[in-house]
């Protein structure tokens, strides 16, 4: 029974297989929670960061940064978040997708790109693309920290002023809830000056200790470092909870076609039962 065996190794393969998908989907399950707490932990100090930059941007200090001034466009620097490991769904080639179709948009307008890339995924799917990649961070592991990555950040920040990119943007899969990543391009660089709160009209502007120059120099460094470290701990997020989903998937068909075979076995199992018996009332009939 030769069709049988074959078939009782195919089931054993895949319920190996099985047994290691649904193991990495506990291991993903404990790993989601952690990184959702770190996620949480860090949101309101970018928020509140982003929040105090916003209302400079309305501010008239003597002062102007040149990370707040406008410029004509004519190369844009991308900072690129991805993870190390893979076996996260589409993650990461959603995100490519979407950086890929702005890039194009960029070309028909003549903008140059390059990218900083975090994440071995993204170094390896823009080097196939031939993307200009100038920096890159990789192996980070499941807890990185803001010295990881103050290198990528240093090398696109350095660009930004001296005037080889006139733009930069961070692009990194926004954690929305356990079964929804959405990936999201920001503009970083210049800072927008969004619609001042209502509750600050007359009374929004801030005094500056030493001076503009120091505060803002600082201030606004740290406000680009902090928003790449809350994209990555959220890019983090999406990736445990991605795989957690595409484990559990994985584990899920898996049973599914085991079930299939284990069917497609019995049958062969009783045709084969059936053609013996056959054989040996056919052999005593003879007889």
């Amino acid at each position: 029974m030769a069709v049988g065996k074959e078939i009782r190794v195919k089931i054993a393969s895949i319920k190996n297989t099985q047994k290691i998908t649904r193991a990495m989907e506990k291991v993903a399950t404990s790993k989601m929670r952690k990184t959702q707490m770190r996620m949480q932990a860090t949101r309101p100090y970018s928020k509140k960061i982003a929040q105090i930059i916003r209302h400079l941007s309305h501010a008239k200090p003597e002062y102007t940064h040149s990370f707040m001034m406008n410029r004509p466009v004519k190369r844009v620097g991308v900072i690129i978040l991805s993870t190390d490991r893979g076996l996260c769904g589409g993650l990461n080639s959603n995100l490519f997708r979407q950086a890929l179709r702005q890039f194009l948009s960029w070309g028909k307008e003549n903008i140059e790109v390059q990218v900083s890339v975090i994440g071995q995924k993204g170094c390896s799917f823009f080097n196939g693309f031939g993307v200009k990649i100038v920096a890159q961070a990789t192996k980070l592991g499941n807890t990185p920290h803001l010295e990881d990555i103050i290198g990528v950040i240093k090398v696109m920040l350095d660009d930004y002023r001296e005037g080889k990119i006139d733009e930069l943007y961070v692009a990194y899969n926004e954690f929305v809830n356990t079964m929804t990543q959405r990936p999201k391009l920001e503009q970083l660089l210049p800072i927008k000056c969004n619609e001042l709160a209502p509750e600050l009209a007359g009374h929004w502007d801030y005094l500056y200790e030493p001076d503009a120059k120091e505060v803002l120099d600082d201030l606004l460094v740290r406000y680009v470092e902090s928003l790449v470290f809350q994209g990555l701990v959220e890019n983090n997020a999406c990736e445990e909870a991605a795989r957690m989903v595409a484990m559990k998937s994985a584990s899920d068909n898996a049973g599914k076609l085991i079930n299939e075979l284990q069917l497609i076995y019995n049958k062969a199992r009783q045709a084969a039962i059936t053609q013996e018996i056959s054989e040996i009332v056919g052999g005593a009939a003879a007889v």
